[in-house]
């Protein structure tokens, strides 16, 4: 569970860069990478962004409060 934790901070991390990007300066980086926005790549990228911003709502949830990146101890 760490590993898509990590996996799900960077993806959004990826996807608020994006958004600030287009904010600021009017480039969509991902679309840019893509040769268009609704280009499959694209389109792939976008929905694994939502899917990890999903997974960090609902994680926390699922383990009682706990949003796992580093190893755990046993208690």
């Amino acid at each position: 569970m760490r590993i898509v934790n990590i996996i799900a901070y960077v993806l959004v991390i990826v996807g608020a860069i994006n958004w600030g990007l287009f904010g600021f300066f009017g480039l969509n980086l991902v679309s840019s990478v893509f040769s268009g926005a609704r280009t499959a790549g694209s389109v792939i990228v976008y929905t694994l962004i939502a899917l990890a911003a999903i997974w960090l709502i609902i994680s926390p949830l699922i383990t009682r409060g706990d949003l796992w990146l580093s190893h755990r101890e046993a208690d």
